[in-house]
């Protein structure tokens, strides 16, 4: 079997980036371990029932070429698809967190979606799959 594992999110600083996916979003703290050279092994996942998930590995930037990419990975384009079993709860909660969300909920054929922006300023769809589409 193959299946992605981890896709890394340069981030401006370790523990900002930690609380915001856990916190804001609702995501576990999978991995935080030192490394020889002064970085860390960050994982979060979205699944906080340790269902297994890809999950994003924060890594802090460490020069200005990365630092030029913070918030900004995918050009301005939604990068990131964050599926919900209970759109409503979690657009309510993320809201109440103070997760920033561009646009007003919309139902679409495929299912609910909004836009919401991480803090950094990368796009993410929070999305709900209609029932009987491929998730």
């Amino acid at each position: 079997m193959r299946r992605v594992a981890l896709v890394t999110l340069v981030v401006d600083d370790y523990d900002e980036a930690i609380r915001f996916y856990t916190e804001a979003l609702g995501f576990r703290l999978v991995e935080d371990a030192p490394r020889p050279d002064g970085s860390r092994w960050v994982v979060v996942e979205p699944g906080a029932d340790g269902a297994a998930a890809p999950g994003l590995l924060l890594a802090r930037a460490k020069d200005d070429a990365q630092r030029a990419r913070v918030g900004d990975q995918t050009g301005g384009r939604v990068g990131f698809f964050l599926y919900t079993d209970d759109f409503a709860r979690d657009h309510a909660r993320m809201t109440a967190a103070g997760v920033t969300f561009l646009e007003e909920p919309r139902h679409e054929p495929y299912g609910s979606v909004a836009v919401f922006q991480d803090l950094y300023g990368n796009r993410w769809d929070l999305l709900q799959p209609a029932p009987g589409t491929d998730a």
